[in-house]
């Protein structure tokens, strides 16, 4: 896994996107832990509102958010007690989830979007359990091609499933997906 501070890669690979998406609002980083995407976006001089439940870790996010300047929103919420996101509906303009899997959030996911909003979302499949150690639970593992079929309302403009060593062995499925205008 990448370090607590690098940014995943796929954000690099969409930036340009990314940019264009902030036109309908801002990016929401779900799960956001400490903050390494939104902070990293955030120094691109795009809006996030970063999503989770981890005071500490929102803590983290914020003192570096307003050491920096950045335009970076820390919001508490447990993903996993409540039935909805407390984001306003159509409200973003992509919608980020890394290493993160909770099922019952796609409606909510998909919700929260914007029309011609992004979903970019990667995280481990079944397969990962052949190379690390974690996670291992099937609760937190993709089946094959099951990420698409979580969103049905978007239209897929990006989708793999892969192996990857760096920055750490992994096996992932990567979706890029546009809310419908």
């Amino acid at each position: 896994m990448p370090g607590p501070a690098e940014p995943a890669a796929l954000l690099g690979a969409e930036a340009e996107r990314l940019r264009a998406a902030t036109a309908s609002g801002p990016l929401l980083d779900v799960a956001c832990g400490s903050g390494r995407n939104a902070l990293a976006l955030g120094r691109a001089g795009l809006r996030v509102i970063g999503v989770d439940r981890s005071r500490e870790r929102l803590g983290t996010l914020q003192r570096a958010a307003r050491a920096e300047r950045l335009p970076v929103h820390a919001v508490r919420a447990d993903l996993e007690a409540g039935a909805s996101l407390p984001i306003a509906t159509a409200s973003v303009g992509a919608v980020l989830v890394f290493r993160y899997l909770h099922r019952p959030l796609a409606p909510e996911l998909e919700r929260v979007l914007a029309g011609g909003g992004l979903l970019v979302y990667e995280t481990f499949t079944i397969h990962h359990r052949d190379v690390a150690e974690h996670p291992r639970n099937p609760a937190f593992l993709l089946e094959p091609d099951e990420l698409p079929a979580l969103f049905p309302g978007l239209e897929v403009l990006r989708y793999e499933e892969a192996r990857v060593r760096a920055p750490a062995p992994a096996a992932v499925a990567r979706l890029v997906a546009r809310k419908p205008v």
